[in-house]
């Protein structure tokens, strides 16, 4: 095994060894809570880098598929036991690098160590079925196949816990793997490589290289040895990922936006449904796909929703992460708080109300960081830019609606179908929500984001490509069956 012998300067992980890129050129990281903060470097990687990536990891892809699945589980479990050690390392650093607090952080982080061990245990369970044949003499059964080397691609938003549920099913079913990590989870990310190397995983089985999608990106997505790409990010590139894996016939799996709506009907414990509404649509200020973004109140208790609601949001504390106090960290990049900022405009323009918050946020020294208000909105109509259009930030639309069935229906009324959530005590309105709601992920007094790592998680509509990620579901997507007809 190696180290990293330039303590700020992160390489790519090729072949079990840490390399600079051909290009030799670096981008440096800073922490988007305090822009003077620099958290360190990593690679601008060229497609010959990527190149070398895709031969590591298909020479090593032939042992690696002859280990048994327990064999394979148990390197999942050394990593899990090598990311335990360093857990609080990793948090911090994710919390320097994309601006999570650190309680989310390190949540993520733990969250990470158990799906290795999830998958871990992968490897013991069976992997096909016997099927009768019309022929008495002969015996027909099915297994499964890894597909080969398996390209990820993967997000800024959760730097530890996507890579991981992307990477752990893929080992453990027998492919090899190339990384891509978004830039600004990198050093993240090579915190967990560097977890891998520790494990002792043989060289090629997995590797990363850092640098543009449009470098390195496009290259794994058109490479001919990588027979399956896995991506979570937005719906543009998601779309040209699976049309340039459709034309080379490569299998692929895309995650992309979400514009998720909670429902508070008459009868909902306010409370919780605050709670739930802040909780999903605020914390990591806003930046996750299951993000709650529309909130459709019935006009019963509109008027007390919104207050209480405004009373939790006013009491947010903004801060750099790493304070104990810190509820909401900054946006990820400078790119992202003026796309945040951008919605906010175009909300006001279209004629919603700002009722709280919608301005870039520089008091208390933190005006070098990338921070912006809580924001809520009302009067808000179905048919506006940010009640339609997925904005990756902490901004809430209050929707006021009279029914059930119209919550419903307008809560549909978009693209996107990725997670929904409602809140209810009544068992009639619980079972219309879940037989009429368009989303992969619907969740009953509870909010919008997370899902248990046991779970098949994928959305509907314009949210993904149908297929699902997590649980004994991932199956389906990182194996092929193989069936099988033996006669003696």
């Amino acid at each position: 095994m190696t180290t990293i012998t330039k303590a700020k300067n992160y390489l790519n992980y090729i072949n079990g060894e840490w390399m600079e890129s051909i290009t030799q050129d670096v981008r440096v990281n800073e922490n988007p809570a305090n822009r003077k903060d620099i958290v360190g470097s990593i690679q601008l990687s060229s497609a010959e880098d990527t190149d070398k990536a895709v031969a590591a990891a298909q020479k090593a892809q032939k042992e690696w598929r002859r280990l048994s699945g327990a064999a394979r589980g148990d390197y999942l479990f050394k990593i899990a036991h090598q990311m335990e050690l360093r857990a609080d390392e990793i948090a911090k650093t994710m919390t320097r690098e994309m601006g999570k607090s650190l309680p989310e952080s390190k949540g993520e982080t733990m969250r990470g160590i158990a799906i290795l061990r999830y998958y871990a245990g992968e490897g013991m369970r069976k992997m096909g079925d016997v099927i009768p044949s019309t022929d008495s003499e002969a015996l027909m059964f099915t297994t499964r196949v890894p597909l080969g080397v398996v390209g990820v691609i993967s997000p800024w938003n959760f730097p530890v816990a996507i890579p991981i549920w992307k990477m752990a099913p893929a080992l453990v079913y027998g492919n090899t793997v190339v990384i891509k990590p978004a830039l600004d989870g990198a050093i993240t990310a090579a915190k967990v490589m560097e977890c891998i190397d520790e494990a002792g995983l043989p060289a090629g089985v997995v590797n990363m290289v850092t640098g543009f999608g449009s470098e390195v990106g496009e290259r794994i997505v058109n490479h001919p040895d990588v027979n399956g790409i896995t991506f979570t990010g937005s719906n543009a590139t998601g779309k040209r990922i699976g049309q340039a894996a459709l034309a080379r016939g490569a299998k692929y799996q895309l995650e992309m936006g979400g514009k998720n709506p909670v429902i508070i009907a008459a009868d909902a414990d306010l409370e919780a449904a605050v709670e739930g509404t802040i909780s999903g649509g605020l914390r990591s200020t806003g930046q996750k796909c299951t993000a709650t973004s529309r909130v459709f109140v019935q006009s019963e208790v509109y008027e007390a929703f919104k207050e209480k609601l405004l009373d939790k949001v006013k009491q947010i504390k903004i801060g750099n992460g790493i304070e104990e106090d810190t509820w909401m960290g900054p946006c990820a990049n400078e790119n992202q708080l003026n796309t945040v900022l951008s919605y906010i405009e175009k909300g006001k323009s279209e004629g919603a109300s700002l009722i709280f918050g919608g301005r870039r946020y520089q008091d208390n020294g933190l005006e070098e960081g990338y921070f912006v208000e809580p924001t809520v909105f009302e009067d808000v109509t179905n048919d506006m830019i940010i009640a339609q259009q997925e904005i990756f930030g902490p901004v809430l639309a209050l929707i006021k609606v009279d029914t059930i069935e119209e919550a419903l229906s307008l809560a549909n009324d978009v693209e996107f179908g990725l997670s929904a959530s409602i809140y209810t005590k009544d068992i009639g309105t619980m079972l219309s929500f879940i037989n009429e709601m368009e989303a992969g992920l619907v969740r009953i007094n509870a909010e919008t984001a997370g899902v248990e790592l046991q779970a098949p998680f994928g959305g509907m509509k314009q949210s993904s490509s149908h297929s699902r990620e997590q649980g004994q579901a991932a199956v389906e997507f990182f194996t092929s069956i193989k069936t099988v007809f033996v006669k003696p």
